[in-house]
């Protein structure tokens, strides 16, 4: 008869497992509360203490900690196992069902003590993962609850595949490896930094194809940026950037908006009542740069949307979901890839770039302070509708590579000028792209002006008002010259660099 032994400290999902696998015939072992809650359930088991001879000791400290059970997870089939086994009267054990204490669920809490940080430490249960896993050929581990299910399946079928075992195996060493990171991490608070990360996919190529690339997620099983490719070609390195950064642009507005985005830098960005009219006014914004781009939406995407859309060639659309229709619409262009995303979050707060030998981190940024306070510096007070605008064009311009600016109308950009070594290049550049569609624009620059060249571009251009931290020595020269050409101006206190 085989034999599991079941030892969880999360015990989601574990009566319907042990249920499965007390009807094939497994004899179950189990500990303390586990034991407890299957014989609640009406389900045969066996407690530990029985089955060693040895009680659970120091208030539950040691239970598994015990050579029956490590030898029976750690005898080979061989005749020399088998035989040291039978002269202590012990058995071998098939399939170990494990979780660990919550030691990071644990220290998250503000007022947590080291008492109760030491007492989270799991030894028995890393102890029974570690072995498991090394003896992987003749023991199958689960220590992740969501593959009950499959195991299970496995199981009823006539076994685990050694493919299935090797990956479970996987699966402990990285757990141990991170709840092991985790300890060492708080108890020398800060002193070591480990970043975990998990192979997601080999890329064809990186930014040239004589680069290699691999994309790499924070949790296991993750898809790329955390979402479901749907359709369309393997993703590259250059449109995982770009659909990052598109992305991030679309989810930091709240009524539907739209996100185009061409080499990392956004093209068009628009808020409207319908996701279409949103579309529309992005793509206004830059129809040139558009071609070839990568579009985000903050909502599914409807079929209006997808019509419009399908017009363009585009490389990627990243959204929420997509309308059954939407979807049959977007079928019929095969490489055009398709990313859905389970919700509107932004994760993690920390992002990393890398420098020679190193890594920079820094949180991410959300956008403006809860107490940050919008200013009037200029003799003439914005519009309402100018105000509007501005806000618009300030979260617009968070997401524009330095040094950035934003010409908008309303909700959406007529104008973007990024990623030049001065400001008033970028100005210009904005100028261009707008057009006659700057006249009554307003304007919004991520940093100070340093000069007063920018603003007087501004005004040449014909936008009526404009948003920026200040901060500036020359601040006064700006406003004055804002003055001069009838223009409000308003200071935000914040600065909102992407490099």
């Amino acid at each position: 008869m085989p034999k599991a032994i079941l030892s969880v400290h999360d015990k989601t999902g574990l009566v319907e497992f042990a249920r499965g696998l007390s009807a094939l015939g497994w004899d179950l072992l189990a500990s303390g509360g586990t034991a407890r809650m299957l014989r609640e359930s009406h389900i045969p088991v066996r407690d530990v203490a029985d089955y060693t001879g040895s009680p659970e000791v120091l208030g539950g400290r040691v239970k598994t900690l015990h050579p029956a059970i490590h030898s029976g997870l750690l005898a080979r089939p061989t005749a020399a196992d088998q035989a040291d086994l039978a002269d202590h009267g012990w058995d071998y054990i098939d399939l170990v069902a494990v979780n660990l204490y919550p030691f990071e669920a644990t220290i998250a809490h503000p007022d947590v003590t080291l008492a109760e940080a030491i007492e989270n430490i799991d030894i028995g249960g890393v102890t029974l993962i570690r072995a498991a896993a090394k003896n992987h050929e003749r023991v199958a581990l689960v220590c992740d609850p969501t593959d009950y299910p499959a195991v299970l399946q496995a199981l009823q079928a006539g076994g685990l595949s050694p493919e299935m075992r090797r990956t479970l195996a996987i699966k402990g060493f990285r757990q141990t490896a991170h709840y092991d990171a985790a300890i060492s991490a708080y108890l020398s608070k800060g002193a070591v930094e480990t970043l975990e990360l998990f192979p997601v996919q080999r890329l064809r190529y990186g930014e040239n194809p004589h680069q290699c690339a691999e994309l790499l997620a924070y949790q296991p099983g993750e898809g790329p940026l955390g979402g479901q490719v749907l359709q369309g070609k393997e993703l590259s390195y250059n449109n995982l950037l770009d659909l990052d950064a598109a992305w991030r642009a679309a989810v930091s507005f709240e009524r539907p908006s739209i996100a185009i985005v061409k080499h990392l830098s956004p093209c068009g960005i628009a808020s409207a009542d319908r996701l279409a009219d949103a579309y529309q006014a992005a793509l206004a914004s830059d129809p040139v740069s558009a071609f070839g781009g990568v579009i985000a939406a903050n909502q599914p995407v409807d079929e209006a949307t997808a019509i419009a859309i399908a017009e363009l060639f585009v490389e990627c659309v990243i959204a929420p979901g997509f309308s059954a229709t939407a979807l049959e619409i977007f079928s019929r262009k095969k490489n055009l890839r398709l990313v859905t995303m389970p919700d509107l979050k932004v994760e993690p707060v920390h992002e990393f770039r890398s420098i020679n030998r190193g890594l920079l981190r820094q949180a991410v940024d959300m956008g403006d302070p809860a107490d940050a306070e919008w200013k009037n510096v200029t003799r003439r007070e914005t519009t309402r509708a100018e105000l509007r605008a501005l806000r618009f064009a300030w979260k617009a311009c968070q997401h524009v590579k330095s040094n950035a600016i934003v010409f908008a109308i309303n909700e959406a950009t007529v104008g973007i000028g990024g990623g030049q070594p001065n400001r008033v290049d970028c100005v210009r550049i904005a100028a261009q792209r707008a057009g006659e569609r700057s006249i009554g624009a307003v304007m919004a620059s991520d940093a100070f002006f340093p000069f007063p060249d920018s603003v007087e571009e501004a005004a040449k251009a014909g936008i009526t008002a404009i948003v920026q931290p200040g901060g500036s020595v020359r601040d006064s020269e700006s406003i004055a010259l804002a003055d001069e050409h009838g223009m409000a101006m308003v200071f935000t206190g914040t600065r909102h660099f992407r490099h």
